[in-house]
């Protein structure tokens, strides 16, 4: 029921340049049109206001941002299209770009975070600036009811934003609506809105001075009914939950390594579907614990997920003290800890807490960046990891569009990828536009290479070859898998190296990764170089679970050198093929296991936490990963004067006969570069290493710090022609990220030399983008011989279905083979697939559990099949099986869409998952 529109535009526009201020122009008028048209009150056109961007603020004495001198340049300038635009239209527009500039100029201290962003400070002056602008100046007694209206609006405006932007949109009114949406949310929302009314009346009672019973309002509001679970206890598992003692009896370890229980729920309630863990310099685990997920449900108290620190303050191997740092905090999937407080995801915003009086408690909460999606709740920005510099990596997933606005221009991602965020820039980039779904780990290795998880997929994949900058909504190179394909299980979470001294020798270097549905557990992988990029052969299933509610999703190395895992422990964990609020979802248990191998001493920690700088710096040629980590980020925190200066004494001091000699200037380096004062000697010195992993790890470096080397270009050229292939992929890659005229330089050089298949695509990737051109794949035809007509385009239309993601290939895989170590069975060869055209059509409505033998390979069916029933219509069903019955070397009839229309009317009031033995039943299997 609008009455009013107050649009705020032109500063994500500014960063396109003068060039494009008539098309902005046109873009305004036709918003201006359009909002003019409306009658969002049902009886007149809203008012409109357009409001211009603030100006740039300089605070470059205090941050490594933009001055804002170009940046003001542009805003002035747009500021000026929309005064002409809106006079044109006669529309009201407030100019806030001089006025802002002027109080920069009269304000003690900075207005702005970084420039852009208004601080607590700049808000109260531009609101009252806003207002008095817009509505007129008032005489008001207000000020002794501030407080009471300010915390009405406070709570109408949280209640309003879980509509408005409501989390897991895509399960509320996506593509992931069906089958379950229908089975609450449009009731949730019809309450949220009840409840939001309630609290416009509890701000309209605050302004008078009155009270208004909130509690009593709500509980008129409308009921909900509670959803009914599709999962059948009896026949696919056990409600029982075991407790952190007993499921410690069922995970089996590799030979020679030990699992013991850290803490559980029953001691420390808090512990409750954890999802993510780090050390602190201080030795403590931090968790991230999350019983909101899926998201808040109206009605029910507010969500209070906590951050939570773990302590074995006797050093028996268990938890026995915990302090909650943050709570009342919504669905935050991923954390980071940094020398100065905890970065954590909520929601659209990315949050810094910090802790001011040292008590352990966050007190102070900002918001650095906002813009990013939720759309859905476990794709978020996730699996926070900081690279050498400090800079903090983060996943998110597919179906989300993310559009942030920095100091630097709104960063713009769509479907899938990374962000890297540099605290000491305050710089965000989309640093990989990759097609994956949704990536839950991120790990380095000892050179500062990144590799993720793919998870949906069971892949595991080097990042560096797909961080070439792309152009929106195109793609980078997801490069090659680096699992042996009869290891490959989905999906995983969590990626960790293994660089621990209390681990056997012979397994250092090598990578783990968390499996949580199908094979419950961790498998273990050789890593090993090959040419330019890398090979790997699976050493062992470290640890391997057979309580069904086991779902280990996060590790890492403590700083003894044991292993420290969490489970998120929940009988139900498929958000595709069980509702949001399926009554099962469990909301109250966690676990944290510690792996050890005992005939090997543990590593006497190292003292981070109040070491000398003198001792940080001996700490950085330890082996152990993990506590380098920790090492680096303790130094950001130092004097940078007295680091930089003990750096210069450090590195002539080193032995040069060491055989990490190399590996301990780059670690020094790197300390450089995360006090944002890069030693530029000492990179030149490494850029020419003998060591091809210093110097590809050496042009990484070249590649962030380009605002301080000055002769940056000439050095990514030099680098381009490098001896070692993946010194020179990270020139050119790196080089995309320049302007055009620079990085063609770059890429003439690079081409001179040959390009392997690991260089190829991103070569070509990088060259196209970089000039303004998007990459146009060619497209193999497919075609079954055997299917003519309407059947053919049954059959094209089904290849492309099956290929979606979170749809068939996820888990049969692209070429129909199924993950076997993780319980999806393949469609190549299979009669369930090319046998009984009914049982198939049910299948795939319905969904299925249940145990099953396949070709000789027994299947315990605890993996629930989607019902895609309410995710594809008749047309679409039909598409995609006969895709399937004519694809992998199967040949069997198509399916029409009639068919499927008949069985679905048939099995309309069936709400459960078949079983596989009650489908035999009713169609016995083919002999």
């Amino acid at each position: 029921k609008t009455d009013v529109v107050i649009g705020f535009f032109g500063f994500s526009e500014s960063y396109e340049g003068l060039q494009n201020i008539p098309r902005y122009k046109e873009e305004l008028t036709a918003f201006i049109k359009h909002t003019q048209a409306q009658k969002y009150n049902g009886k007149t056109a809203p008012k409109l206001v357009l409001v211009s961007p603030i100006a740039f603020e300089d605070v470059t004495d205090l941050y490594d941002v933009p001055k804002g001198t170009q940046e003001n340049i542009r805003l002035a300038a747009y500021t000026a299209a929309m005064r002409e635009v809106c006079k044109k239209n006669e529309v009201l527009f407030l100019d806030v770009f001089a006025p802002s500039k002027k109080w920069y100029e009269t304000h003690k201290n900075p207005l702005t975070i970084d420039g852009i962003q208004l601080n607590n400070e700049g808000y109260q002056v531009f609101a009252n600036y806003l207002i008095d602008h817009i509505f007129g100046k008032k005489n008001t007694a207000i000020e002794e009811k501030r407080t009471a209206v300010a915390a009405a609006v406070a709570e109408k405006n949280w209640m309003w934003h879980n509509d408005f932007k409501i989390p897991n949109g895509v399960h509320v009114y996506g593509r992931r609506y069906n089958p379950f949406g229908p089975d609450n949310y449009p009731a949730e929302i019809e309450k949220i809105r009840q409840m939001t009314a309630n609290r416009e009346m509890a701000i309209q009672a605050a302004i008078h001075g009155m009270k208004f019973d909130l509690e009593a309002a709500d509980a008129k509001t409308r009921s909900l009914e509670p959803v009914k679970t599709n999962y059948n206890p009896a026949k696919n598992g056990s409600l029982t939950y075991l407790s952190g003692e007993e499921a410690l009896k069922t995970i089996k370890m590799a030979p020679g390594y030990k699992i013991e229980l850290f803490a559980s729920e029953t001691d420390f309630p808090d512990l409750a579907k954890p999802v993510q863990m780090t050390f602190d310099n201080k030795g403590r685990l931090w968790v991230v614990c999350m019983p909101s997920y899926p998201h808040y449900k109206p009605g029910d108290p507010k969500p209070n997920d906590k951050i939570i620190i773990l302590e074995d303050t006797n050093n028996d191997g268990k938890a026995d003290k915990e302090t909650v740092f943050a709570s009342g905090l919504h669905v935050p999937v991923g954390m980071e800890i940094a020398h100065n407080g905890v970065y954590v995801s909520q929601g659209t915003n990315l949050v810094f807490l910090q802790d001011t009086d040292g008590d352990d408690h966050a007190d102070k909460k900002d918001i650095i960046l906002s813009g990013f999606d939720d759309h859905d709740t476990h794709h978020e920005i996730s699996a926070f990891v900081t690279d050498e510099s400090g800079a903090i990596y983060m996943g998110e997933g597919v179906f989300l569009q993310t559009n942030v606005e920095t100091p630097y221009g709104t960063v713009r991602a769509t479907n899938g990828g990374f962000m890297r965020y540099n605290p000491a820039r305050k710089h965000l980039e989309r640093v990989a536009q990759l097609t994956i779904p949704n990536p839950w780990g991120i790990a380095f290795d000892k050179w500062g290479q990144n590799f993720f998880a793919e998870t949906s997929g069971p892949d595991v994949r080097w990042m560096m070859p797909g961080t070439t900058k792309n152009r929106y909504g195109q793609y980078g190179h997801k490069s090659f898998t680096l699992i042996e394909e009869k290891h490959l299980v989905r999906p995983t979470s969590g990626l960790e190296f293994v660089y621990s001294r209390h681990f056997p020798d012979e397994v250092q270097g090598d990578f783990l990764i968390n499996n949580t549905i199908g094979f419950l557990g961790m498998k273990q992988h050789q890593l090993t170089d090959e040419g330019t990029g890398y090979r790997s052969k699976h050493r062992v299933d470290l640890m391997v679970g057979e309580d069904r509610n086991f779902r280990p999703v996060d590790m890492e190395f403590a700083p003894d050198g044991s292993l420290y895992v969490i489970d998120w422990h929940n009988i139900l964990i498929g958000h595709m093929q069980h509702n949001a609020r399926d009554p099962l979802r469990d909301h109250t248990h966690g676990r944290v296991y510690r792996i050890t191998y005992p005939s090997r001493p543990l590593v006497q920690p190292a003292k981070v936490f109040g070491a000398s700088i003198e001792e940080l710096f001996e700490n950085l040629k330890l082996p152990e990963y993990r506590t380098r980590y920790r090492v680096r980020r303790e130094l950001r925190g130092r004097n940078p004067q007295q680091v930089l200066s003990y750096l210069n004494k450090w590195k002539n001091s080193l032995d040069k006969k060491d055989n990490d000699y190399e590996h301990h200037l780059l670690e020094g380096l790197w300390v450089s570069w995360g006090l944002n004062k890069v030693d530029q000697p000492l990179l030149n010195q490494l850029l020419h290493a003998k060591d091809y992993h210093v110097r590809a790890a050496a042009v990484k470096v070249l590649r962030y710090t380009g605002h301080q080397v000055k002769n940056q270009l000439a050095l990514l050229a030099q680098a381009a022609n490098d001896v070692h292939g993946r010194v020179r992929m990270e020139a050119f890659v790196a080089a995309s990220w320049l302007p055009k005229e620079q990085a063609n330089v770059v890429f003439a050089v690079a081409k001179k030399k040959p390009l392997d298949a690991w260089m190829e695509k991103p070569f070509e990737i990088a060259v196209a983008y970089a000039n303004g051109r998007n990459l146009v794949e060619k497209k193999e035809k497919e075609v079954s011989a055997e299917l003519k007509g309407n059947e053919l385009n049954l059959y094209v239309q089904g290849s492309k279905l099956y290929k979606k993601d979170g749809y068939c290939a996820t888990c049969h895989q692209m070429n129909g083979k199924g993950l076997a170590a993780s319980g999806f069975p393949p469609l190549a060869n299979s009669k369930w697939v090319t046998g009984n055209e009914d049982r198939l059509i049910k299948i795939v409505l319905k969904g299925m559990m249940g145990a099953l033998e396949l070709n000789g390979v027994k299947y315990d069916g605890q993996v629930p099949m989607t019902p895609f029933g309410g995710l594809m219509n008749d047309q679409e069903i039909a598409a995609v099986l006969t895709y399937v019955r004519n694809s992998f070397g199967n040949k069997a009839s198509a399916i029409s869409s009639a068919q499927v229309k008949a069985i679905r009317m048939a099995t309309s009031n069936k709400t459960d998952l078949y079983q596989a033995g009650q489908l035999l039943k009713e169609h016995p299997m083919e002999k």
